[in-house]
């Protein structure tokens, strides 16, 4: 995203198909279900939230960059309230028991200050360029509520798997990958307390949920597929 007062306007065209281009034999090696990654991501989280101590039963979450609400429809009703962004329209779903919303631009969001308990912003900062990445963290610290949670995912560049995925993938001719370091940068720019990282996605689907208690034990090392972080806003 190049313009930070623009819709990227790939995404609006990649709509229709969005599918179909993210399909990629070495993708599929590791998770026969596209919903699998969704579903990972989401275990990481209510883990990373029950160490924080906080329930997401009593908890309002934004997930910027929501896309198709893939994570909305698989996480949402865990939590109080549940709304997503997003600044192509056409990504938008049309039918979802959640509000869904669009951003004005890609580093602007359209909710009132202290509107959320708790936002994610999963793999959407690899498409933010230099200082907009700065800019939208100053939107998330925005809209969260003092001492609200943020939570960013994205891919890791030392994962070679990874970067070959992300090389050829059509949607994703913009990507600037970022490393965890990078990302806590931002996030500490804008006022963020304590980021934290966990590197997760390192076992195929057949394997994790037979071995997944070993993911746990590397999750300090930086050569899982992702990473989260999660950062506190201030006081």
């Amino acid at each position: 995203m190049k313009n930070s007062d623009k819709k990227s306007p790939e995404f609006d065209q990649y709509a229709p198909l969005y599918a179909e281009l993210l399909d990629d034999p070495l993708r599929n090696y590791f998770a026969s279900d596209p919903l699998h990654f969704h579903r990972r991501k989401w275990l990481l989280i209510e883990r990373l939230l029950k160490r924080a101590g906080v329930t997401p039963g009593t908890t309002r979450w934004l997930d910027v960059g929501c896309g198709r609400g893939d994570l909305l429809r698989l996480a949402g009703s865990n939590f109080a309230q549940a709304v997503g962004c997003d600044p192509s329209a056409g990504m938008l779903p049309s039918h979802t028991p959640f509000k869904v919303y669009e951003q004005p631009s890609p580093v602007k969001l359209p909710f009132d200050d202290g509107s959320f308990d708790f936002v994610t912003a999963v793999c959407v900062l690899h498409h933010v360029e230099g200082q907009d990445r700065v800019l939208l963290a100053n939107e998330i610290r925005r809209v969260l509520s003092p001492g609200g949670l943020c939570c960013i995912i994205e891919h890791n560049p030392w994962n070679p798997v990874t970067r070959t995925i992300v090389k050829r993938c059509p949607v994703d001719p913009d990507a600037k990958l970022l490393t965890a370091g990078e990302a806590s940068r931002a996030l500490r720019a804008s006022g963020f307390i304590s980021p934290r990282v966990d590197y997760f996605l390192y076992l195929p689907e057949r394997l994790f949920y037979t071995f997944g208690s070993v993911e746990k034990l590397l999750s300090v090392l930086p050569l899982g597929g992702q990473y989260a972080l999660l950062a506190r806003a201030p006081s």
